[in-house]
């Protein structure tokens, strides 16, 4: 097992198959974009996939691909289907904008892909053009169902919320994804935006967000469910707007407060980035490069070697209250979600 000087094991990992990204949002990097990653520096689908293996062999369970916009990766659900070959099987998810999941769903569930994640911030399509730079707000739309047509379930739809901008829009995100049969999660914005503009002051808490629900629903808190790691904070939504419309079906409701309720101590997660740096936290200050051992000949072994030094050394928490708190140099869209 993957485990570090505070107890916690390493059982989750997100892979990014690339930085690039299909929009703008308003919250993650510039009108502009960032200077891309050149494909020399990026991992190889066979170095991904060695990768994935020896970190499934050190105790890996779920592998969640993400970006950037993982679905621009061109391979992947070849990637897909590889990783799903791995013995022991890990349980297979992916993050995504939605863009593109009209057309590849079907062949992801094939490949064995087992659940996905879409960003969904706003119903609103000129809201949803202002905060993403991007008139792409149908084609998103028609990804989630896609997605759920394919048989991906639960699907999960995420938002972040902002203040002066969608943050009003909260119970109607939520009563769309009740009726939809999808599982709504609310996430507060963390200090990972390129143009390191955020202030907490700024930013949504999940107290906020809670309030702003309550006004409409009924909702009953219920942990983390089964999995004290999982990031998101679960309620039952017992009764609201359009409740006959839902009831049947058990609704739910995950709020991510990783900034006001930061969830730390539990934290199972690890990053690989689309160029091979291994990061045991989000806010890390440092990585570990396994793309140079992977090119340097390093056999399976020095590379697990490398991988249980890395996760030994893991911070105890991000430190985002801290006062000598520093936002990492890496943006969101470069390290993978």
């Amino acid at each position: 097992m993957l485990v570090d000087t505070f107890g916690r094991v390493a059982s989750d990992l997100r892979i990014s198959l690339t930085d690039k990204c299909s929009l703008r949002c308003t919250y993650c990097m510039p009108a502009e974009g960032l200077p891309w990653l050149r494909k020399a520096e990026l991992l190889t689908d066979d170095e991904i996939v060695r990768l994935a293996a020896v970190f499934v062999a050190l105790g890996v369970t779920t592998i969640r691909l993400t970006g950037g916009e993982p679905l621009l990766h061109p391979t992947v659900p070849l990637v897909v289907g590889r990783l799903a070959s791995l013995v022991p099987r890990p349980e297979l998810s992916l993050t995504t904008n939605g863009i593109g999941l009209v057309g590849l769903a079907p062949e992801l569930v094939a490949a064995g892909l087992d659940r996905v994640n879409v960003s969904v911030d706003t119903l609103d399509r000129e809201r949803f053009r202002e905060l993403t730079r991007r008139d792409r707000l149908p084609d998103v739309l028609a990804g989630v169902a896609a997605a759920a047509a394919a048989g991906l379930h639960p699907v999960k739809v995420n938002a972040v919320l902002m203040r002066g901008s969608n943050l009003s829009e909260a119970p109607a995100l939520l009563g769309w994804a009740l009726r939809a049969g999808y599982r709504m999660r609310f996430i507060e914005h963390m200090p990972l935006d390129a143009q390191h503009a955020w202030t907490r002051d700024a930013m949504v808490t999940a107290e906020e967000m809670l309030d702003v629900l309550s006004e409409h629903y009924t909702l009953r808190p219920v942990g983390r469910g089964a999995h004290e790691s999982a990031p998101a904070e679960e309620f039952d939504v017992l009764d609201g707007p359009g409740s006959d419309e839902w009831t049947a079906r058990p609704g739910s409701l995950g709020v991510i407060a990783s900034v006001t309720r930061p969830f730390c101590r539990e934290c199972d997660r690890l990053r690989l980035t689309a160029d091979g740096q291994l990061r045991t936290c989000l806010f890390a200050r440092t990585e570990t490069d396994l793309r140079a051992a992977l090119r340097g000949d390093a056999t399976d072994e020095q590379i697990a070697e490398l991988i249980r030094a890395a996760v030994a050394g893991k911070q105890a928490g991000h430190g985002i209250g801290a006062a000598d708190f520093v936002q990492p140099a890496r943006p969101m869209s470069a390290i993978g979600g």
